[in-house]
């Protein structure tokens, strides 16, 4: 009985529980603070290790082999799920836009960008029914190519090669996106507890779409945009228009790129819903091992071709579904229609009456007509004052349509790679695109020495740089490679005037800044984290280290023109705990708002750990708040955060909503004051784990290091060009 008690028979790996009762430690302990947002992605479970480089390898792949594989595809209809007319594009641009849908400009995650659709919980998604079966469709494919091609790349390229096979003339692709080999599973879907649990529990109200709670951009739990059937499934469609609106939006979305992408979408291919889903096995992450990674399978009756179940609903939108062409607007506008339920007992909308030759013909017999249907989505494009006139626009215009499709399609599957310079590829589209956020080059031959001496000397304290050298940085979001320091936006509405960024401190910084930048022929950009380098050299003599801050010019700087000021306001702060700021008062802990920014920046716990520990020396908290700066050294680099947070001569007393007092034992006087941020990583048993190693007697150099190792690693988050 090799690894089983025989006294119960049970394993003994506790397979993430702690106990034989099956609880996990945030079941026990459901106020403690969850690290594992900072834990995921560990090298561990990548199987090429840290030596591969998929970027270097997908420069080598055979595209136009590729292209002729995946166009050879979209009619080789397979007997173990045959294609709808013999024809996978629809298929393929369905796998495509739910792995790229799932993005949300709240805070940049989801998204095609690291083939995340494979693991749980997208995989199991209500609304990803059957393209688990695409991705196996597609598996022969990523076999021979191998390497050199990732998932999420053929994903992302699999519904634009189906476009183009039907006809589309498409904007444009690119490769680079690389994998991940662990679900998400702390990226926040929602609250709910069952699946497309009613929209009531996400919305403050329902009636009012901008009510979402954020970052959350589906109307439900497990839908990729709004419910196809309408508002909590009852049809109103100028209710789901206002919830389209709002969903698309926080996608990136414009009300015409909505229309598009919505009819475009629907162009080609069908819904699923003539039989039962109750004969559907269970979803992939629940089905048995005989399923091998396949869920929703029809488990009474044929349950393929025309007797396929997915979404309930039932039927193709256009006459021609295979066909790129203006029909889904035809149909839409030249038919009269009413609610209907489909076999499998949705509710859609079809014809009141309609010609047999304008009717789509059967997926597996053309001698057989069925009746074409709509969404409440489709329907709410034709009753929305503004999505109505923006429909007829492209219905008279076919090119304007074409074009918009094609530009809003690379947007979607490419809206969370970053900027343009990580594209790869010969399908690059030469315009530079606002989303883009696109940077000029920056300058790199000016003397660094002679420009941080003019800094040195420019009156300017360490703290007002280094604080002004973090808030242009800290808005890198590894989500989707938006934000940064390059590009000097700090300058630029919308951020020079947000409040976390101190303007008016901020302006005095520029204001020195800016001049010394313009006669050293540096960027403004460059010269903001130069300044930041400056400041903390400064910082760390004080504690008796010389050290050099590692610095690579080579920023640009951004123009209003090249600015989306519209979409960098998701990228304000709503807190920074590194500088001991809220903006508010949240439902969610000053502590978990610190963990939330520390992933989007890409950090691990211990570099987190290191930089709060440092900022709270160097005294750059925002507005000059004291918290946190547990040292009679304040200013210089030191230690004493963490030797001083670790001292039990000190006790530490709540005396407001998330504010602490550290006293003295021995006399009770108040020594330094703390909020819930500071005192964490003296609570938290992992986070003290780390304290106390940076708190020993000889670890002061050690700690040192490693926030000039972690500052740097924030400062150059967004410098693409500097990695391999």
């Amino acid at each position: 009985m090799d690894g089983i008690t025989k006294a119960t028979g049970k394993c003994p790996v506790a397979h993430g529980a702690m106990t034989e009762t099956g609880k996990t430690v945030m079941d026990w302990w459901p106020n403690a603070l969850n690290l594992n947002i900072l834990h995921q992605h560990d090298t561990k479970t990548n199987p090429f290790g840290a030596d591969f480089n998929y970027r270097a390898a997908v420069k080598s792949l055979d595209i136009d082999a590729l292209k002729a594989d995946l166009r050879a595809l979209m009619t080789d209809s397979q007997p173990w799920w045959p294609a709808d007319w013999g024809n996978y594009a629809g298929m393929m641009a369905r796998v495509t836009w739910h792995a790229a849908g799932s993005y949300r400009t709240t805070d940049g995650r989801g998204g095609a960008n690291t083939g995340n659709q494979r693991f749980a919980p997208l995989n199991s998604w209500p609304d990803n029914v059957n393209t688990d079966k695409g991705r196996r469709l597609l598996w022969p494919i990523k076999k021979k190519y191998g390497n050199k091609l990732s998932w999420a790349d053929l994903i992302a390229l699999a519904g634009t090669i189906a476009y183009e096979t039907v006809g589309l003339k498409t904007f444009g692709f690119a490769f680079g996106r690389e994998d991940i080999w662990a679900p998400e599973i702390d990226t926040y879907w929602g609250d709910e507890k069952e699946w497309l649990a009613p929209s009531d529990e996400r919305y403050s109200d329902v009636a009012q779409a901008d009510t979402l709670e954020n970052p959350l951009a589906a109307v439900q739990m497990g839908l990729i945009y709004v419910n196809p059937e309408g508002v909590n499934g009852k049809s109103d469609p100028l209710a789901t228009a206002a919830m389209m609106r709002e969903t698309f939006a926080r996608m990136g979305m414009d009300d015409a790129e909505t229309v598009a992408l919505t009819a475009g979408g629907h162009t080609i291919g069908k819904t699923h819903g003539n039989g039962s889903a109750a004969n559907l096995s269970a979803e992939p992450e629940a089905a048995g091992p005989e399923f091998q990674g396949l869920g929703w399978m029809n488990t009474v009756g044929r349950g393929i071709g025309r007797d396929t179940v997915v979404s309930g609903l039932e039927g193709a939108w256009t006459t021609e579904p295979t066909k790129w062409d203006n029909g889904f607007f035809e149909m839409l506008f030249k038919h009269d229609w009413h609610l209907v339920r489909s076999p499998a007992g949705a509710m859609q909308w079809e014809p009141v009456a309609i010609a047999e030759a304008d009717m789509p013909v059967d997926v597996e017999d053309p001698t057989i007509r069925r009746n074409p249907m709509m969404t409440d989505a489709d329907m709410a494009l034709k009753v929305d004052p503004i999505y109505r006139e923006i429909s007829l626009k492209f219905m008279n215009d076919f090119d304007a349509f074409t074009d918009a499709f094609a530009r809003a399609w690379f947007k979607l599957t490419h809206r969370d790679m970053g900027p343009k310079t990580r594209y790869i590829g010969p399908d690059i589209p030469a315009e530079d695109l606002i989303w883009q956020d696109p940077i000029p080059a920056g300058p790199t031959g000016w003397s660094v020495d002679a420009v941080k001496a003019k800094i040195a000397a420019s009156g300017l304290t360490p703290q007002e740089m280094i604080a002004t050298a973090w808030d242009s940085a800290r808005t890198y979001r590894g989500s989707d490679m938006r934000g940064g320091a390059n590009g000097a936006r700090i300058r630029l509405a919308p951020q020079k005037d947000w409040v976390g960024n101190e303007p008016a401190r901020l302006a005095k910084v520029l204001a020195v800044l800016e001049p010394i930048a313009a006669e050293a022929g540096a960027s403004v950009a460059d010269v903001i984290v130069l300044a930041g380098s400056v400041g903390i050299e400064a910082a760390a003599k004080a504690a008796g280290f010389d050290i050099i801050v590692p610095f690579a010019p080579g920023r640009g700087d951004a123009v209003p023109e090249q600015t989306d000021v519209e979409g960098f306001g998701w990228l304000e702060p709503a807190a920074d705990g590194f500088r001991n700021w809220q903006k508010a008062q949240y439902v969610v802990s000053p502590e978990e708002m610190l963990l939330d920014r520390a992933q989007l920046m890409g950090l691990t716990a211990v570099e987190m750990t290191v930089l709060v520990g440092g900022m709270r020396a160097l005294d750059v908290n925002a507005g000059g708040s004291k918290a946190g700066v547990f040292t009679d050294r304040a200013g210089a680099l030191t230690n004493d955060f963490f030797a001083n947070l670790t001292d039990m001569a000190y006790q530490w007393v709540p005396v407001a909503d998330g504010l602490y007092e550290i006293r003295a034992r021995d006399t009770g006087v108040t020594k330094w004051t703390a909020t819930r941020v500071d005192l964490v990583f003296g609570s938290n048993s992992i986070l003290r784990a780390y304290a106390e190693v940076y708190a020993q007697d000889d670890n002061a150099g050690k700690f040192v290091n490693d926030f000039v190792a972690a500052w740097v690693k924030v400062m150059n988050a967004d410098r693409f060009d500097l990695r391999a």
